[in-house]
């Protein structure tokens, strides 16, 4: 449970960046939509890697709905990254974008990846919103796929968010957590369940940060003013994780 406070988001005189990041699998908005903005724009988050973003008939359009109830911009992702989308607020100053779709496995869902580089003054970061498969080789093979994806994104300080769809003693995830930070582990803040909304009893969602970047909490936004339950309920049936995070200056 949540003990002390996240930091704002703010530039620190040396140009490095605090930044808030949320993940969070929205299950195609299926659910309450106004409980779901509700939940996001009380974490006051500068970046919101989204999975199971809208894909089929006007998707644009109801992606676009949820990020202006959460006082946010589309940045990049939905369909055109097969689910994946990343969301930012007014802060960030956008370098460039790119959504990729990866290897389609016959019978199993389509995977992409939702990627970006931004700035928040002085920072420069890579950011990617994923979502694996739940085929155990194919999830491991993506979780390559990724680490080769954020190492060649021309960046110093990357972060990664998503459904792993992997517990934290599974191999997939063993696998990202000894190449960055798992903020959540770095930097324990807040719940560490996220599936399903209603009685978790996993963590499958979590929020990977490159070494050079500082964790200062990381974890499901259980206590966090404005968070009520009932929203986390009634949103989707995943629980949001929520990392704050020191960027340092390029």
């Amino acid at each position: 449970m949540a003990t002390v406070s996240l930091p704002n988001s703010h530039t620190e005189p040396d140009g490095s960046a605090v930044i808030r990041v949320l993940s969070y699998n929205i299950r195609s908005m299926r659910d309450d939509t106004r409980a779901l903005a509700r939940v996001i724009k009380a974490c006051a988050p500068d970046l919101v890697l989204i999975q199971e973003a809208p894909r089929f008939f006007r998707w644009r359009k109801k992606l676009a709905r949820l990020a202006a109830a959460s006082d946010l911009v589309i940045l990049t992702g939905g369909a055109t990254a097969a689910g994946p989308a990343v969301l930012c607020d007014l802060r960030a100053t956008v370098e460039r974008t790119e959504d990729v779709l990866l290897p389609l496995t016959p019978g199993l869902h389509r995977r992409g990846f939702a990627t970006a580089v931004v700035r928040f003054g002085g920072a420069r970061l890579g950011v990617t919103s994923f979502h694996l498969s739940l085929q155990q080789e194919e999830r491991y093979e993506q979780g390559g796929m990724l680490l080769d994806r954020v190492a060649g994104m021309g960046v110093e300080h990357a972060i990664a968010g998503g459904d792993l769809n992997d517990r934290p003693d599974g191999r997939t995830f063993r696998r990202l957590a000894d190449a960055f930070q798992d903020c959540r582990t770095t930097a324990p803040w807040g719940g560490e369940f996220t599936c399903g909304s209603a009685d978790p009893r996993q963590r499958i969602d979590a929020i990977f940060a490159t070494k050079g970047i500082e964790v200062l909490g990381c974890g499901v936004p259980l206590d966090l003013p404005g968070v009520a339950e009932a929203d986390l309920t009634r949103a989707t049936d995943h629980l949001p994780v929520l990392a704050a995070l020191r960027v340092p200056a390029a």
